[in-house]
């Protein structure tokens, strides 16, 4: 991997569970980590989805290697997020392939 190559900066961002003064249960989402990352493919595909139409917009980095990282977790690019659908070990802990996917009405 080329560092020249990583011109973009994403966020990866982990789910954490609060208490609202209410008592219930909150989402939130806080960054774990700032990686700079190489956009290698970035496509938006329609389809119907349930009787309604929906945009699939699929986004694929590589960034450097990062020993904590899971599906579990999304990435934040240029304003939106993105839940990661599968992440590709590059080498032997080298660089991280993480393919991703925004579903938006």
């Amino acid at each position: 991997m080329k560092a020249g190559k990583m011109v973009h900066v994403i966020s990866i961002e982990r789910a954490t569970a609060t208490i609202s003064p209410a008592g219930t249960p909150v989402t939130t989402w806080a960054p774990v980590a700032t990686l700079r990352a190489e956009l290698v493919e970035q496509q938006a595909e329609e389809f119907l989805r349930n009787a309604g139409d929906t945009t699939v917009a699929t986004i694929v980095f590589r960034t450097r290697f990062l020993p904590s990282l899971t599906d579990e977790d999304r990435v934040s690019f240029d304003g939106n997020a993105f839940d990661i659908d599968r992440i590709v070990p590059i080498g032997r802990r080298k660089g991280l392939e993480i393919r991703c996917r925004e579903i938006s009405p």
